[in-house]
């Protein structure tokens, strides 16, 4: 049986691990061709921890399509070439998964994760540098080559999707830095989804709630503190997996979501009591 995405063309970012990675395969599986795009083709503790074959091979070796293209987000000549291979390999650009990020608790320096005060100038700047403008960068190039395009049989150009976070609508302690690029994230996807629309290209974003990955691993090396997120989430008793973000990035992506942009999606938390509950796949 064909799949949701069946002869779909998509870039993923931040493909080489965690979410991302789950993203590109689950895409595979459902018959999209997949780009993926990141700054190495696997990642230093994704290689030790979650996986030995990098993110293509897993997909080609299932059968599908999938080609890795060295992307860095934070520069327009790098995200602009992406969309450009896609193009060249597959003949168009269908979905664009802007993904890539850093976390709000950077493993390699835990002292970054400071009260605003102490928030080092250059680490806010880095932060807002891959989160903010590295989806501002995919939007850009996505959707111009899209509108350049044939529409499919449904009217439609194509899907942006952007990985924005629960903490981009409330905030926590000691991630000024990663709080802020991810509210950006969901602000300019309502603003470029507005853009999109006359084209039928839809832009919409999710937002994960604590998810297990490489990226987050240092975060659970506690278990008392691994034991506090647990019961921050309505569904107690585990955290979210990149599968399961990766399933709700297939409904938007698909023809499914037809009626679908601007979305950052239902909350899943008590706003009465900020950080009792975070979860979700989406926010906003």
């Amino acid at each position: 049986m064909p799949g949701r995405l069946q002869d779909k063309i998509a870039i993923i970012t931040g493909a080489s691990s965690g979410i991302g990675r789950a993203i590109a395969i689950t895409y595979s599986a459902e018959g999209a061709r997949v780009v993926c795009a990141d700054i190495r083709e696997t990642d230093r503790a994704a290689d030790q921890h979650e996986h030995q074959r990098t993110t293509h091979d897993t997909i080609t070796s299932n059968g599908g399509q999938a080609i890795f293209v060295q992307t860095d987000v934070t520069k327009a000549p790098s995200v602009e070439a992406v969309v450009r291979s896609a193009v060249e390999t597959y003949g168009r650009l269908d979905i664009m998964v802007n993904n890539a990020g850093l976390g709000g608790m950077p493993d390699e320096d835990p002292n970054l994760a400071q009260p605003v005060w102490d928030t080092p100038v250059e680490w806010y700047e880095r932060t807002q540098a891959v989160n903010n403008t590295g989806v501002f960068l995919g939007i850009k190039y996505a959707s111009a080559q899209m509108i350049r395009q044939e529409p499919h049989s449904s009217g439609d150009r194509g899907w942006i999707i952007n990985t924005a976070s629960i903490l981009g609508v409330v905030g926590t302690e000691r991630a000024a830095a990663y709080c802020a690029s991810k509210g950006a994230v969901i602000n300019l996807t309502k603003a470029a989804a507005l853009d999109c629309a006359p084209f039928g290209i839809h832009v919409n974003c999710f937002g994960p709630g604590y998810t297990e990955s490489s990226m987050t691993e240092p975060m659970f090396a506690d278990p008392e503190y691994k034991q506090m997120l647990l019961e921050k989430h309505p569904f107690r008793g585990r955290l979210g997996k990149p599968e399961d973000l990766a399933k709700a990035c297939v409904f938007l992506a698909s023809e499914d979501a037809q009626w679908v942009t601007g979305v950052s999606g239902p909350r899943c938390y008590d706003e009465t009591a900020v950080l009792t509950k975070i979860t979700g796949v989406f926010t906003g």
